[in-house]
């Protein structure tokens, strides 16, 4: 990479986004620019990182413009993330329509993309969670902010960019910096104050008790670390090797019952945990199950496939960052 030129960063301050910061500052690289608005509190999230300038939301395609020269690379985490959010022309704006015009423009100017999608696009799982692109038109997402991914990703399928740019289908990432996500960031921030008081802890019980007991409804989790890694490491790979659409996640299916109890003991506390029924307006759009198919991630970088385990993940993040009052 040619420290001379500029690495773009969209929702710069975000959880993701200040992670790969982060990464590009602990190998020397400081040419960056980030593009964001440092609302609910996530410029705290900035602190202490090294880049260039930070470029407001509306003003990005004037400077991307005026500076399309000295640009190499666009990193494009920048989206309305709330599952929740039913706002579908304010997802379409954020999430697929200001995305297409930054691949566009990126593939005009010789720039690498690499942009987040999400696993949330794999719907309820039914049609499993293989990132094989030719998988696209089977997926069934089942809330406004999963299709607004994938109409992208069925955008970047049907006018063949897959070759030229880079998409990451995260799947639930968790750890430092997500402080500012509130009702979106993991179970783990939102449940360690109640675990080191000593207090109950509640998870959903099943809403399919013929699959899953209470508790143990499955997720793919992966460390923000991890994917941080992964995300940095297409950044500095050839198109001709690196270029198409992934997975990121462990390739492991942890149910929340371990989620909490490395919790609790990472906490040095007994586990407490209460199951308790899960909301009709949630149950519907639940997944019970997901499990990333890494094969293609690990074709890629092979030896340099590696994942931490959530005991070592949760251990890491409660005490080096929640328990300290820390980012990343």
């Amino acid at each position: 990479m040619d420290k001379d030129k500029y690495i773009l960063i969209t929702g710069a301050s975000g959880f993701i986004g200040s992670g790969i910061i982060k990464y590009l500052n602990d190998l020397g690289y400081e040419n960056l620019i980030l593009i964001d608005d440092l609302n609910d509190d996530k410029w705290k999230n900035l602190v202490s990182k090294k880049f260039l300038d930070i470029i407001n939301i509306e003003d990005a395609f004037s400077f991307l413009r005026a500076n399309r020269k000295k640009i190499s690379s666009i990193i494009h985490m920048g989206a309305c993330s709330d599952t929740t959010c039913s706002d579908a022309n304010y997802l379409l704006e954020n999430n697929y329509r200001f995305t297409k015009d930054l691949a566009i423009f990126s593939i005009q100017n010789n720039i690498r993309f690499i942009y987040a999608s999400s696993a949330a696009t794999y719907g309820d799982g039914k049609n499993g969670f293989d990132d094989d692109i030719e998988n696209l038109d089977n997926l069934k997402p089942i809330n406004m902010y999963a299709y607004s991914k994938h109409l992208f990703d069925l955008f970047a399928k049907r006018e063949n960019l897959f070759d030229k740019i880079v998409g990451l289908k995260y799947f639930n990432v968790f750890g430092p910096n997500e402080y500012h996500k509130k009702h979106m960031s993991s179970m783990i921030y939102k449940m360690h104050n109640i675990a080191n008081t000593g207090e109950v802890i509640k998870l959903f019980k099943s809403n399919d008790l013929k699959k899953f007991d209470h508790g143990e409804q499955k997720r793919d989790f992966i460390y923000v670390k991890d994917a941080v890694n992964f995300t940095c490491k297409f950044l500095f790979s050839p198109y001709d090797k690196a270029a198409g659409l992934f997975n990121v996640g462990s390739g492991l299916a942890s149910s929340w019952n371990e989620m909490a109890k490395y919790l609790f003991l990472a906490l040095k506390k007994d586990a407490n945990i209460k199951y308790i029924d899960m909301p009709n307006t949630l149950s519907d759009q639940y997944q019970n199950y997901t499990k990333a198919s890494t094969t293609k991630l690990k074709n890629i970088f092979k030896d340099e496939f590696k994942i931490t385990s959530m005991k070592d993940s949760i251990n890491d993040y409660v005490n080096n960052y929640l328990l300290e009052g820390e980012m990343w």
